[in-house]
């Protein structure tokens, strides 16, 4: 009974991503580390406003507001209809149906571009989403959030 030795088969592949390049060489690690403010991006930092905004002003109507879905997107429809004007467009609201909630829209580029510090983009943004909203609801959009329409 002769028996043969097992040959090793080919090498396995690697599991995860791979991290450095075939020569040993590339990015060892972040950059930035997570701790330090470069770590986030504009457009994270833009999003956590947002959604903090979103989620104060739901707080102010919950029953009404419960179903809402706040969302960003970079810019607004490219192209407009003939009979809207041709101005460009901070913010959006989808009303409901019956198989989607409501949906208001923040557009980053356009609200980003207007600010010159991000006190001031917060201020415009609770605008805008003031503004959204009070559409959606019928109301006034000081009754909203007084304080965005105060200064």
């Amino acid at each position: 009974m002769d028996v043969e030795p097992l040959l090793p088969g080919p090498p396995a592949p690697r599991q995860g991503p791979r991290r450095r390049d075939r020569r040993g060489r590339g990015r060892r690690w972040d950059l930035i580390p997570p701790h330090l403010p470069g770590y986030r991006t504009r457009r994270d930092r833009f999003d956590d406003l947002v959604a903090d905004a979103g989620a104060m002003l739901a707080e102010r109507f919950p029953r009404r507001l419960a179903h809402m879905q706040v969302l960003v997107e970079e810019v607004p429809p490219a192209d407009p209809a003939p009979w809207e004007e041709a101005t460009v467009m901070l913010g959006r609201v989808i009303p409901p149906s019956r198989s989607n909630p409501a949906r208001v829209i923040v557009y980053r580029r356009p609200l980003q571009t207007r600010c010159a510090d991000e006190a001031e983009l917060e201020m415009l943004v609770r605008q805008v989403l003031s503004e959204q909203i009070g559409s959606l609801l019928n109301i006034p959009p000081e009754d909203v959030d007084p304080e965005a329409w105060s200064a």
